[in-house]
């Protein structure tokens, strides 16, 4: 297992991988509490069609060109969603799906340079000392502002009417969380894919809210349970040759969240006699 530390991209996937975990998780559990979960696969499908788009204009860096079209379809499904009717997973679902559609569209015209599938499914080897940088700068400023404003957070997210009334910058605070989730994602991309990217957005955030109740714990175990799964993902598959990364990293998400399940059942049981 030690050979891991021995080949260059492991090493920067494995740094990668925790940095992108841990945004994944702490972004993940605001967005699942304020039902907005869904952002994170319209985000992706819309990066899809970016890189896309790059691939037939012959971008030497398609990931970047899709960061600022990524961030944009994040502002503006954020603004969408709070100055009209139209419900979040409608606007979510109609902006993802065109996206996904011009993609493969794009996809299908001759003379494209890149390998697309890379994107949809994820590649460690195409991870580079520059998405190690970008990752490290976004998970300062992510959990910096955990840490300065996790009250303002914590009340943003169970009630935002109130907390606008407070006098907290609710709108600030929630296109933040947009453009951070956006950025989280492009990057995430090199490694789980456009296709399950979204995966780790919302699997650490359910699956600790499976036992937590108190939302500094579901934070803490989210964080726990997220850097956990993308650490045995990439062992796994480096270990066993020929298994996907980004697929054993999902059904390491999957198979944790069903052992909170069953934990949390037997919890409910055991109160459950102990009142009777």
């Amino acid at each position: 297992m030690l050979n891991v530390f021995n080949y260059s991209f492991m090493v920067n996937a494995l740094i990668v991988g925790v940095l992108i975990a841990v945004c994944c998780a702490l972004l993940g559990v605001v967005l699942v509490l304020k039902r907005f979960s869904m952002i994170g696969d319209g985000l992706s499908h819309v990066g899809f069609g970016a890189l896309s788009v790059a691939a037939v204009l012959n971008f030497s860096a398609p990931l970047y060109f899709s960061l600022p079209v990524v961030m944009a379809a994040a502002f503006f499904l954020l603004r969408i969603t709070q100055n009209s009717k139209i419900n979040a997973d409608a606007a979510i679902a109609v902006i993802s799906s065109s996206a996904l559609a011009l993609g493969v569209f794009l996809a299908s015209v001759n003379g494209t340079n890149i390998n697309l599938q890379q994107y949809m499914f994820g590649s460690i080897l195409s991870i580079s000392e520059t998405d190690i940088a970008v990752s490290i700068a976004l998970s300062v400023v992510v959990i910096s502002l955990y840490v300065l404003f996790y009250n303002k957070i914590f009340t943003i997210t169970f009630d935002e009417t109130f907390s606008g009334a407070t006098g907290i910058r609710t709108r600030l605070y929630n296109t933040a969380i947009s453009l951070l989730t956006a950025v989280t994602i492009v990057i995430g991309m090199r490694m789980l894919g456009t296709l399950l990217i979204s995966a780790m957005i919302i699997f650490p955030a359910l699956t600790s809210m499976r036992l937590c109740k108190r939302f500094f714990t579901v934070v803490v175990t989210s964080v726990c349970v997220s850097v956990c799964c993308v650490t045995a993902g990439l062992l796994t598959s480096f270990t066993c040759e020929g298994i996907p990364v980004s697929s054993t990293i999902v059904l390491c998400n999957l198979l944790l969240f069903a052992v909170f399940s069953l934990l949390s059942v037997g919890k409910k049981l055991i109160n459950k006699k102990k009142s009777n």
